[in-house]
């Protein structure tokens, strides 16, 4: 028996500044990558946080712009929320799945079962005037399509993205990361039909193998003023193809809990 060595890497992107509508983000990730004399090799998987990604499309939104409708006012007053705030949240919402104390659990406009719909103001510099969130990425699976190819444009080397966030979990406390974008890489790695240790076919192992890199990408990450938000990841095996993070996402007949 050989015994191998099986391992994986995880580097954090150093030298990121803070992201404005418009920037360059694949530029400033290949600027740090060389800062740190570290090069992209075929077969990383970049894992960017979405709050970055969502910089730089421009999803701030100044809470005292937006005006809040009778919905969001009767919401508001139930839940002790900021009227204004529950209409952003509305504003990107599918559906209403539960209203508890202050949080508002829904489907998100791209499927995502989330609190607020993803609707956040850590790590966003405020306005002096008016409190400002920020907002989900109107499509998280363009956004990684667009940094991949504009990472094999500037490097030369094809690589997967995933785009990152924290999200809270039934049943467990805690956030813990999960992907909401993908770019060149499956995020379901289905393990039916393969053997176990001592022969048992494996009869309904499906891996959410882009949950997984997102976790451990959000170790590095952080979660308050680590100023990380891009991590490389070198030794996972993946299936390199073109998919959605949808694919991850139960389809409502078959999620047991609504």
């Amino acid at each position: 028996m050989i015994n191998m060595l099986h391992q994986m890497t995880l580097t954090a992107v150093p030298n990121i500044p803070l992201i404005h509508e418009g920037d360059d983000l694949a530029a400033f990730i290949v600027q740090g990558l060389a800062s740190a004399d570290f090069s992209l090799q075929p077969g990383d998987i970049v894992v960017v946080a979405q709050k970055v990604v969502s910089k730089a499309e421009g999803r701030r939104v100044r809470l005292n712009e937006v005006q809040p409708g009778p919905e969001a006012v009767a919401l508001a007053e139930r839940m002790g929320k900021n009227p204004r705030l529950v209409q952003v949240i509305l504003g990107e919402t599918r559906e209403i799945v539960r209203a508890a104390g202050a949080v508002l659990v829904v489907e998100q406009r791209n499927g995502l079962i989330c609190a607020n719909a993803g609707v956040d103001r850590s790590n966003v510099d405020q306005d002096a005037d008016s409190e400002t969130v920020l907002l989900l990425p109107l499509d998280p699976d363009t956004s990684a399509r667009h940094l991949r190819d504009r990472l094999l444009e500037l490097t030369g080397v094809r690589v997967a993205v995933i785009i990152n966030d924290s999200h809270g979990r039934p049943w467990r406390a805690g956030a813990a990361g999960v992907a909401i974008g993908v770019a060149g890489i499956a995020p379901i790695e289905d393990r039916r039909g393969e053997r176990d240790l001592f022969g048992y076919e494996l009869q309904h192992t499906l891996v959410a193998l882009a949950d997984q890199v997102a976790a451990a990408a959000s170790l590095l990450q952080g979660q308050g003023d680590e100023g990380r938000p891009v991590v490389v990841v070198r030794g996972v095996s993946y299936e390199a193809r073109e998919a959605s993070a949808s694919e991850i996402l139960r389809p409502k007949h078959q999620d047991l809990f609504r």
